[in-house]
């Protein structure tokens, strides 16, 4: 019993955790999104971006999708901005998901499960995972899930 509750209680840290990110320089991501469009967060400096790390088989990424869909509506023309890193091997069912439940910003795509080759380079070791980045292009959390739109908001607020 002890065991599975150190165990549940070190998952719950686990987005503390897992980021092998230096937060001291800008975050280095580019990739194809399964609609075609290209991302590089480079291009997105003076904007604050979402990384969302998640899977429509991931019961608690589904849960957060709605708090996602909100803050994006609220805070898009003010300059916020996501990008999804899609963990799912099903593409039409992502594609379907992300349509159905208004999902708009661009998602990357592999097909490989846990072995995506954008969340394994950054050390993605549970979803959801959200790392919210500022408008200088660095990391200000790995753990955006927490006020995802306190976060966002303070975040557009800094020079």
């Amino acid at each position: 019993m002890h065991k599975l509750l150190l165990c549940a209680v070190l998952l719950s840290f686990t987005p503390l955790l897992h980021a092998d990110v230096d937060q001291t320089k800008p975050l280095d991501l580019k990739y194809t999104a399964v609609d075609g469009s290209s991302v590089d967060l480079a291009k997105m400096r003076g904007k604050v971006v979402l990384v969302d790390f998640w899977a429509t088989w991931c019961p608690p990424c589904r849960g957060e999708v709605p708090n996602v869909v909100a803050a994006y509506k609220k805070y898009h023309d003010q300059g916020f901005e996501i990008v999804g890193v899609s963990l799912d091997q099903d593409k039409d069912r992502l594609l379907a998901f992300t349509k159905e439940n208004g999902m708009v910003w661009p998602q990357y795509f592999d097909g490989k499960g846990w072995d995506n080759s954008v969340s394994k380079g950054f050390g993605i070791n549970s979803i959801p995972a959200m790392w919210l980045v500022g408008k200088d292009g660095k990391v200000v959390t790995t753990n955006a899930r927490e006020d995802l739109a306190g976060q966002v908001e303070k975040a557009l607020k800094a020079p």
